[in-house]
């Protein structure tokens, strides 16, 4: 839904991927009976003149995806005088902007601020993916000259630098499944790459600040359960003990049936994974709780208001103005227009 690096969480094992190869469906492709063209869309038409649309998107590579989006989105899309994003992803200052507020302050390092066990782990955790990353990759990516060292860099790298809650989303997002996505844009970015070589106007609707804030502003002990829950998922991952309930394989595919009611999209548009499950002691119970309370109220229900205003306001000012709003499929209307 958001920054293209730090919000794929939770990804497959490949013990996932083998069953999904084993479908007898097409990779992505909707098992529903029919046409794909004539599976929901999401695409919703603000009906005035000209008309305007909003537009759901995920954030998997648009390859996955693109070839099952019906042709009236990407008519909408090409039609449009101007392109709105959440964050515009093609603006370097964005980029800058989501690296700063990631550090921790005053040059503190991981190693200060995590509980000594806690740390050791991550950096135990995060050896063991930077060993297995040659074994991930694929030789598509190899042949694009992406290289198992760079890329681990490229996503971990100053880790021991990032605030913790932003490693946590790091560690989620170096599985094996999400290494072998990287190299190719996410819809979002694949958007907004597209309106610029149209030379459409293009901006963003919030500022990074906005979505940063939040996720900084769990205090410590939530982040450190936090992280020490995602350590304690991977690690069972490695172990062969644990198997996620769902994988990206069955977002993609709900995605392309036009399925907005999975519950699944509750977990990508959330920005965090959710930490509340049937092993949890009841006082961890209540912090889990606590923390998908915040987030949803953060990041979800505040967001929409926020984002709202802000779309109206842009109707309103330009009103001989086509516009295509491409925001996270949570942060769209119940219903098409």
């Amino acid at each position: 839904m958001v920054h293209p690096c730090w919000l794929y969480l939770l990804q497959g094992s490949l013990l996932l991927l083998a069953r999904a190869r084993q479908s007898r469906y097409p990779a992505g492709a909707c098992p529903l009976r029919g046409k794909q063209s004539e599976l929901n869309s999401f695409l919703w038409t603000i009906k005035r003149d000209p008309p305007s649309y909003f537009f759901g998107t995920i954030h998997v590579p648009y390859t996955r995806v693109w070839d099952f989006i019906p042709e009236n989105s990407k008519k909408a899309f090409q039609q449009s005088h101007i392109v709105y994003f959440e964050l515009d992803l093609t603006d370097p200052y964005t980029i800058s902007a989501l690296t700063s507020c990631q550090l921790l302050p005053q040059g503190k390092n991981l190693q200060d601020v995590l509980p000594r066990d806690i740390y050791r782990r991550l950096k135990r955790h995060l050896e063991y993916v930077k060993l297995m990353m040659p074994f991930w990759m694929t030789p598509d990516q190899r042949g694009k000259g992406l290289y198992a060292d760079y890329l681990f860099n490229a996503i971990a790298g100053n880790w021991e630098r990032k605030r913790p809650v932003w490693v946590m989303l790091m560690v989620n997002s170096l599985t094996e499944v999400d290494i072998k996505s990287r190299g190719v844009p996410v819809l979002d970015l694949y958007l907004a790459q597209e309106a610029e070589r149209l030379r459409k106007q293009t901006g963003a609707v919030e500022k990074v600040e906005e979505q940063c804030h939040p996720l900084n502003g769990l205090n410590f002990s939530q982040v450190v359960f936090a992280l020490n829950q995602t350590l304690l998922q991977q690690e069972s991952l490695r172990a062969g003990s644990f198997q996620i309930p769902y994988t990206t394989e069955d977002l993609i595919k709900h995605y392309n049936c036009g399925d907005l009611s999975s519950i699944i999209f509750n977990h990508d548009t959330s920005q965090v994974p959710n930490f509340i499950n049937a092993t949890l002691l009841a006082h961890e119970r209540i912090t889990a709780q606590e923390i998908d309370s915040y987030f949803r109220q953060e990041l979800i229900y505040k967001r929409n208001e926020r984002m709202g205003r802000r779309v109206k306001d842009l109707l309103e000012e330009y009103p001989d103005k086509s516009f295509f709003f491409a925001f996270g499929a949570a942060e769209n209307p119940p219903k098409r227009c």
